[in-house]
Parts: structure tokens; C-alpha cells; sequence
């Protein structure tokens, strides 16, 4: 972030064509861009458009850590941001990047904030987002937690393990679908009963294409379907047909990791870090005393 000697010039000559343009970044790849100008803009390889209704009020900055924040509005509209996308959550946590920019020569620009959506309200046909500034992220616990389980997501960078394994993931269309939560396949041989439990479900298809769901139930019936629940309903409807795909789910156990990933060598918990029975163990001079549970 930082003014070029031509911006800072611009500015400085009293007569400004200096106009403001917004860039939205979805999880899912799409990048909209939008302009108070009332022509379009282009730069950077995106287009920002002028009659998106899409505005912002005066960004709050300061120097220090304390957090950047503004709010951005405008109005719902089929060609730029509509209710049914903000409803199925594809614009939670998106990208947000904001430019000064003199629209008379556009290549003069300062990227003046670099953020994310946090919360979304919607109300008469129009939209509030709020806007969070990088250093809120400062504000965000980190580090590791003692603890028998693994604290790594399965497939992230701690994990290590290739999602794109052979055997650990399948595509394949829906058969039957219940409120957008449950969803029943045929018969997959080669997964055992709850083998996607605590896994993902991604939508390839349909009017849900790109979201994702967090796999509750995995259940082999007797006549050898599947059903899985996720635990809340995708944002968008879902149909028969529509393709998916079930990404294997771990429940975090060093068993889980050595025996279905073959992946114990990254387990990121502390499987033998002593249990609460330990805290109340005494000497004994009779029966064993070999360090097992005193309550077996």
C-alpha cells in the first residue's frame, strides 16, 4: 500500500480525476469488481463496473495494530451481487481490495485497503457488508493445544496429507436428496460404513456448484446405499443428478491416522501425554501397579 510519485503529484495539482474501485474475491474464484465512476475501469486484469449500485463509506485507518474497518452497501441486482448468492454463503469471508485511483490515467493508483467481508445484512432489496481489515487477524488466538488428538485439518499444510490419494475420495452424481442436508448414493463397495464421516461434501454441479459441506453421518444401509448427513443445509438447492464429490473425514485419533491415512509420521497431537486418572494415582504396594488406568 503506497502512493506512486504520479498519484501523490495528481493529487497535489487541485484538479483530480480521482475516482474509487473495489475488487471481490469469492472462495470459489470469482472476482467481481466495482467503481463509483460512471464509466467502467480496467485494470489489473479485472473490470470494475460503474452501475453495480456497489459503494463504501470513508475507510477507518490508522497506524498501529488497532483494526481497519469500514462498511460497504448497495443494492441486490441479478447482474452483480443477488440475494440467493449471499444466502448460500459464497461471499463469506471474501476477499476485499480497495483503490484510489485517477480514472483519466489508471495505471496512477494507491491500493488503499486489503480486507475481508465479515458480517452481511440484507433489507429492502439492498445489502450492508462490513469490512475487516488484515490486522483483525492479529486480534486471532494461535498456537498449538496439548492434547491426545491431532490439531491439524486433514489435507492443510500441518497435516500433509494429499486429499487427491487414490481411494480417498470419490465423484459421483446424487440419487436422492432431503432439504439439501441428507443425500443417498448406490451402493460404493470400495468405502467402509462412516469412512466420510467428519469429511467434506463439494458441490460440481448445479445451482450449489462450489459449496461445501461438513459431513455428520456416513451410513451403509442393509441393502448396501449410503446416506449422508451434513450438519447444516447447503445455502443452495440441490438435485438429483447433480454431481459431488465425498472427501474422506478423520476424527483426529493417531489409530485413524496410522491405519486409514498411513500418514502417522505428521500427526500433530500428543497421544501420550498422561490421562486424568494420573492426576489421582498413588503408591500401592499391592497388585500391579505398571502405570495402566487405576479405574480398569
Amino acid at each position: 500500500m503506497g502512493y506512486s510519485e504520479e498519484l501523490k503529484a495528481h493529487l497535489a495539482s487541485g484538479a483530480t480525476t480521482i475516482a474509487r474501485a473495489w475488487a471481490v474475491t469469492r472462495r470459489d474464484g470469482q472476482v467481481l469488481g466495482f467503481t463509483d465512476h460512471d464509466v467502467a475501469l480496467d485494470f489489473d486484469g479485472i473490470r470494475f463496473a460503474p452501475d453495480t449500485g456497489m459503494t463504501a463509506k470513508a475507510l477507518s485507518q490508522s497506524t498501529g495494530l488497532s483494526v481497519d474497518n469500514s462498511e460497504a452497501f448497495g443494492a441486490l441486482s441479478s447482474a452483480a451481487i443477488n440475494e440467493a448468492d449471499l444466502l448460500a454463503g459464497r461471499y463469506d469471508g471474501a476477499e476485499v481490495r480497495a483503490w484510489l485511483v485517477n480514472w483519466a490515467e489508471v495505471s496512477e493508483r494507491a491500493l488503499v485497503f486489503r480486507g475481508h467481508l465479515g458480517e452481511i445484512t440484507r433489507g429492502a432489496g439492498a445489502f450492508t457488508a462490513e469490512l475487516r481489515g488484515l490486522s483483525e487477524l492479529l486480534a486471532n488466538e494461535t498456537g498449538r493445544i496439548y492434547h491426545g488428538r491431532c490439531g491439524a485439518v486433514l489435507g492443510d499444510r500441518g497435516c500433509g496429507f494429499d486429499l487427491s490419494t487414490p481411494g480417498c475420495s470419490v465423484e459421483l452424481a446424487l440419487e436422492g436428496v432431503e432439504e439439501a442436508q441428507v443425500f443417498r448414493f448406490a451402493a460404493l463397495p470400495s468405502f467402509d460404513d462412516r469412512w466420510f464421516e467428519k469429511g467434506r461434501l463439494r458441490v460440481l454441479s448445479g445451482a450449489a456448484k462450489g459449496l461445501v459441506g461438513v459431513i455428520k453421518n456416513d451410513r451403509l444401509s442393509g441393502t448396501g446405499a449410503r446416506e449422508v448427513e451434513l450438519w447444516q443445509r447447503l445455502g443452495a438447492d440441490v438435485a438429483p443428478g447433480d454431481m459431488v464429490r465425498l472427501e474422506a473425514g478423520c476424527d483426529r485419533r493417531p489409530e485413524t491416522c496410522k491405519l486409514k491415512f498411513h500418514n502417522f509420521l505428521n500427526f500433530r497431537g500428543f497421544p501420550h501425554i498422561p490421562g486424568e486418572d494420573w492426576l489421582m494415582s498413588y503408591p500401592t504396594s499391592a497388585g500391579a501397579n505398571d502405570g495402566g488406568s487405576l479405574f480398569a
